[in-house]
């Protein structure tokens, strides 16, 4: 938990995105998720071809990519946390990876960083779940690096849905929420206690509710749980709009404060 001062600007709360350059569905997620009194701002993040197929080995090279730039960019805003705003680009990596890059953005920004990747298993840990469905857009190797990530943290993959399909980078972003409920249903399984719907450019905020009407489990996305984390990590408790995104925003303060360790 940090404090923040009360300052003479237009919004009390800043809050720092690194974005992948091609996405086009996290910025408004985070405007749609964030606190009333809190503003987004953004620093695209390349590192990445756009015209290849986000693959293993593209997302890969945009999570080791240099983030002198574009980190340095961002935090000419003087941001109260960062995210770092893709989740395939460490999971590709691995829970060491995920965790020294957490490490050195917040070396270098000193203030509470917060990646996808890390905030889905923060979700998940807070709501005390060890079983869950997964789905993706991604490229299936992309998803089993996901399922061995998610493993390394105590959490088993029970049950997946891969999108079927190689989508590029603008074709992620493209997925209706009609699409992306088949998706998850596909995905869904009886010994799931949770369904993950992994990617920051998926619009997966937008089907949170209707989910957890139909399957009858949480929902835990990336750019839900990143905010989620924020509010444990900044100390604030859940604001009116987040009511209708997702269980996860239903369990006590105390339960988000032992999973943050």
């Amino acid at each position: 938990m940090i404090d923040i001062p009360s300052q003479n600007t237009r919004h009390r709360l800043r809050l720092g995105v690194l974005v992948p350059f091609t996405n086009t569905n996290l910025e408004p997620d985070m405007a749609r998720l964030a606190p009333p009194d809190a503003a987004v701002y953004a620093a695209r993040l390349g590192g990445y071809d756009q015209d290849e197929i986000p693959d293993e080995d593209q997302m890969a090279d945009l999570g080791a990519s240099d983030l002198d730039e574009p980190l340095r960019l961002i935090l000419g805003v003087r941001p109260h946390v960062v995210f770092y705003g893709c989740t395939s680009a460490t999971l590709t990596h691995g829970p060491a990876f995920d965790r020294d890059l957490v490490a050195r953005i917040h070396a270098t920004a000193g203030v509470p960083t917060i990646t996808a990747a890390g905030a889905l298993v923060h979700a998940l840990t807070s709501l005390q779940i060890t079983r869950v469905a997964f789905a993706s857009p991604y490229v299936g190797k992309i998803n089993d690096m996901a399922e061995a990530f998610l493993a390394e943290q105590g959490i088993t993959t029970v049950s997946r849905a891969d999108i079927g399909m190689a989508l590029d980078n603008y074709g992620q972003g493209a997925l209706t929420p009609d699409q992306i409920c088949a998706l998850a249903a596909r995905a869904d399984s009886p010994d799931a206690q949770a369904m993950v719907l992994s990617c920051t450019d998926m619009r997966s905020v937008e089907c949170i509710a209707r989910l957890e009407d139909a399957l009858g489990k949480p929902m835990v996305c990336s750019n839900q749980a990143m905010i989620f984390q924020a509010t444990g990590l900044l100390g604030f408790q859940p604001w009116p709009a987040l009511a209708a995104h997702g269980h996860l925003f239903e369990i006590a303060p105390l339960e988000q404060a032992r999973a943050q360790g």
